[in-house]
C-alpha cells in the first residue's frame, strides 16, 4: 500500500523530479498551522503537476494533517524540524539558538539548492534574518525587501518596503524601486511598470528628509519609470504599479488597507442582511457584487516575496489561511520560471 506522503531526512536531500519547482513550505509557523498550512500545500499539489512540495515541520503533527486529504502522494515530502520559533522571540538569537527549526531548516534547504523557494506565515523578523543569513543576498543589494501584492481598481500594485527595512537610506529605496520594476514587468506582466515614491504631496519639494534625497535619485533613474511621488489616497486607485517606500510607512499602508477592506466588506454585507428589501436586493446584485469584493481579496494574490536574496523567500500573512498558503506556493513558479533573481542581479550588476 502506498504511504499517504514521504518522509525526507536532512541528509538525504530532495530529488529534483522531471524538472519540478521544489518549494520548502514551513508546516509551523503562523497562527492557523499546521492545519491550514498542509491544506493549502495539498491544494496547491492538487492543481499543479509542476510543483513538488518540501514540507518542513514536526513530523507526527504533519503527517497527521496529511492524511485528511487526498493529493498526488509523489508531489509532497515532510522534512522532520523538531523546533519552532515563536513570533515572540529575538529573530537573530532564535535563527542562532535553533537550528532545528521549520525556519531554519526551510531557509537551508534553499541554501544547498534542495529547494527553489521557502514560503513561512511564521516569524517576520525570523524570516528577515534567516534570508539575510542563511539564504544570503545578492551581490550589490543593500537591503532586501518585502514586496507585498495589493488590489487597486486596475488591478493589482507592489508596495515595498512592506516590513523589512524600518530605517532605510535613500539608496536603498532606489534599489527597491529598480528590484520591484523587475517584479511587476516578468511576474505580473505590466510592461514599464509606473513607480512612485509614497509622500504627503504631489509636489518635489514635499516630505520628509528621506524622500526629498530620494525623489532626485529615482529621477536619475533611467532603468525604470518613475513618476514622482504617490499620495496614500491615490494608491487604491492604482496611481502606481510599484510603490516605494521605508518599512514603517509600508507596513501601516498594508495594515491599513487590510483592515478597511475587511471591514468595508463586513459593513456592506450588514446592510445587505438588515430589511427585507435589502435582501431582495442582495439577491439581485449578489453575483456582480461577489466578483468585485473578490478582487479586494488579499489572499489572492500569495506572499510577499523578500527581494534581492540568492534564492527566493516569501512571507505569507501570520494569518494566512489554506487560499494564501496555496497561491503563495504558485506564485514561486512564475518567480523561478521567470528567473527573476538573475535579471535582478544583471540590473544592479550594470551600476557596478
Amino acid at each position: 500500500m502506498e504511504p499517504a506522503f514521504q518522509i525526507l531526512t536532512k541528509s538525504a536531500g530532495a530529488r529534483e523530479e522531471n524538472g519540478m519547482i521544489k518549494v520548502a513550505v514551513d508546516a509551523m509557523g503562523g497562527d492557523n498551522a499546521p492545519g491550514e498550512i498542509v491544506k493549502g500545500v495539498a491544494d496547491a499539489v492538487s492543481h499543479r503537476s509542476d510543483i513538488q512540495v518540501l514540507l518542513v515541520g514536526k513530523e507526527d503533527a504533519v503527517t497527521k494533517e496529511l492524511s485528511k486529504y487526498t493529493y498526488p502522494k509523489k508531489q509532497v515530502q515532510v522534512v522532520p524540524a523538531a523546533e519552532v520559533i515563536e513570533t515572540d522571540e529575538p529573530p537573530v538569537n532564535a535563527v542562532r539558538r535553533k537550528k532545528d527549526s521549520s525556519i531554519v531548516v526551510g531557509m537551508n534547504l534553499v541554501k544547498a539548492g534542495e529547494a527553489d523557494a521557502f514560503v513561512s506565515a511564521g516569524s517576520s523578523g525570523a524570516i528577515l534574518v534567516g534570508g539575510q543569513v542563511i539564504v544570503g543576498r545578492l551581490k550589490g543589494v543593500e537591503r532586501p525587501p518585502f514586496g507585498a501584492l495589493i488590489p487597486t481598481e486596475k488591478g493589482v500594485s507592489l508596495l515595498l518596503d512592506s516590513g523589512a527595512n524600518v530605517d532605510a537610506r535613500p539608496s536603498h529605496l532606489v534599489q527597491f524601486a529598480r528590484m520591484g520594476s523587475i517584479y511587476m514587468e516578468h511576474v505580473i506582466g505590466i510592461q514599464k511598470p509606473r513607480v512612485g515614491i509614497v509622500n504627503i504631496g504631489a509636489e518635489e519639494e514635499k516630505g520628509n528628509a528621506l524622500v526629498k534625497e530620494t525623489f532626485p535619485l529615482l529621477k536619475e533613474c533611467h532603468d525604470i519609470h518613475f513618476t514622482g511621488s504617490i499620495e496614500a489616497r491615490e494608491i487604491p486607485h492604482g496611481g502606481a504599479d510599484v510603490i516605494v517606500c521605508e518599512a514603517f510607512t509600508g507596513n501601516v499602508i498594508l495594515k491599513l488597507y487590510e483592515g478597511t477592506g475587511s471591514t468595508l466588506i463586513s459593513m456592506v454585507k450588514k446592510g445587505m442582511m438588515s430589511s427585507l428589501r435589502s435582501k431582495i436586493g442582495a439577491l439581485l446584485v449578489k453575483p456582480a457584487l461577489k466578483e468585485t469584493l473578490k478582487a479586494f481579496d488579499a489572499s489572492r494574490y500569495g506572499g510577499a516575496p523578500l527581494l534581492g536574496l540568492k534564492g527566493l523567500v516569501v512571507k505569507t500573512h501570520g494569518s494566512a489561511g489554506a487560499r494564501e498558503v496555496s497561491n503563495s506556493i504558485i506564485q514561486c513558479v512564475t518567480f523561478k520560471e521567470q528567473k527573476i533573481n538573475e535579471k535582478i542581479r544583471e540590473s544592479l550588476d550594470l551600476k557596478e
